[in-house]
């Protein structure tokens, strides 16, 4: 292993007359053609990882259940090698490509697995704003206390600008280049973190995750002074979208994206432009102070539940509910309808929103579902039917009248 593993090296770096199984030349090949497209170069210092399609399969043995097939020029069949894995492998995924890779003469194996996964029916909305002095602002339908992340990039990043700037400063210049991956790695680790927690915080309410759509901010960011423009045009928003985008699909958590387009200036109370300053955000219409992130996510995840309605991406709580279960509201004229005046089906008008939305901040623990079955008997004036106990409890508080039945 360790000759096939150097000659491969040896064949990446230009020396065509090392011994190489075809299969693994041809690898090698591909590599070499994708990095001319895109214009990279070889490392001759670097050792590159040695790529094997389907090379680990499950066997039940002994000694561990996932072996990895080595082609080996000159050995028939190859070699057959038992690896052990960080984490089990879910049940149903296959596995496809892997990677093999020295370091510190120990050899690791990268596998990539594939699995299907259906998206989940979602009860619950979680809304993300991006921004520069918080990665992400994360507040949900289900917990309307927001979680601020991004603390630990803002540090990272700092402390490479001005170490940067000292290099510069004395002229080590092949410093200030291998910093650069150093920063980026560090900086990826946390997103990867921050995407996870998301994600599983989605998965555990059943949620939709909505998103606000960067696109162009960075031209947007002009006449706001050299510091901000340079934190604005280094910081990886696409980056961590993917991040999210990949780890919700794993998971069968549905991801959209909304439009920002002054979200961050809009106060979310009154829909009036206001004031914001760094961190601070103040609306002339209404008299409400806000921390600005916070406002921005606020505006977004009323979006959001305005097109996940319109999409039918929400449903009934069908988790903590008896099968069959249907939620009424009891008109005046017509006893036991389920589509009083103004209703259309089973489709919340988007007029509904605000009030929902309200409804949800006033009295935590309920859905965005509930609460707009909550507004829409608001509006009516009619009783509410439920089996929810905490629908009605959250009716009651309002002073709605609901009945348990």
């Amino acid at each position: 292993m360790n000759r096939e593993y150097e000659n491969y090296q040896r064949y990446i770096k230009g020396d065509r007359s090392v011994e190489l199984y075809s299969a693994t030349k041809q690898q090698a090949d591909r590599f070499l053609a994708r990095l001319r497209k895109t214009g990279g170069s070889i490392d001759p210092e670097k050792e590159y990882p040695l790529l094997l399609r389907r090379g680990v399969y499950k066997a039940e043995t002994k000694l561990t259940p996932y072996w990895i097939k080595i082609p080996v020029y000159g050995v028939k069949g190859g070699i057959n090698i038992p690896i052990g894995v960080s984490e089990p492998i879910p049940d149903g995924a296959g596995m496809k490509q892997a990677e093999l890779i020295r370091r510190d003469g120990v050899f690791y194996v990268y596998m990539v697995v594939e699995k299907e996964v259906g998206e989940r029916g979602a009860q619950n909305v979680i809304a993300v704003d991006l921004g520069i002095r918080h990665t992400a602002t994360v507040l949900g339908t289900r917990d309307m206390h927001p979680k601020f992340y991004g603390k630990e990039v803002r540090c990272i990043r700092a402390h490479f600008f001005r170490l940067r700037r000292t290099l510069q400063k004395k002229g080590a210049y092949g410093a200030v280049k291998k910093i650069g991956s150093h920063e980026k790695r560090a900086v990826n680790n946390y997103l990867h973190v921050y995407a996870k927690r998301i994600v599983e915080e989605a998965f555990r309410t059943n949620s939709v995750i909505v998103v606000g759509r960067l696109k162009g901010i960075r031209m947007r960011g002009g006449g706001k002074g050299r510091v901000f423009q340079r934190r604005l045009s280094s910081f990886p928003f696409y980056r961590f979208v993917e991040y999210l985008k990949h780890k919700a699909a794993w998971l069968g958590v549905k991801v959209i994206e909304v439009s920002e387009a002054w979200a961050s200036q809009t106060c979310h109370n009154c829909g009036c432009k206001g004031f914001r300053f760094g961190g601070y955000f103040y609306c002339s219409g209404c008299g409400h102070e806000y921390n600005a992130d916070y406002n921005g996510v606020c505006n977004i995840l009323k979006r959001g539940i305005g097109q996940d309605l319109s999409q039918g991406l929400l449903r009934p709580d069908t988790a903590h509910h008896e099968p069959g279960r249907m939620r009424t509201v009891q008109s005046s004229n017509e006893p036991g309808t389920a589509n009083p005046p103004g209703w259309r089906g089973c489709q919340p008008e988007l007029d509904l929103l605000d009030s929902a939305f309200n409804i949800i901040a006033i009295t935590s623990g309920v859905t965005i579902y509930d609460a707009v079955y909550i507004a829409l008997a608001q509006q009516t004036g009619d009783k509410l039917l439920t089996r929810d106990r905490k629908q009605k409890k959250a009716a009651d508080r309002l002073k709605i009248k609901a009945e348990l039945f």
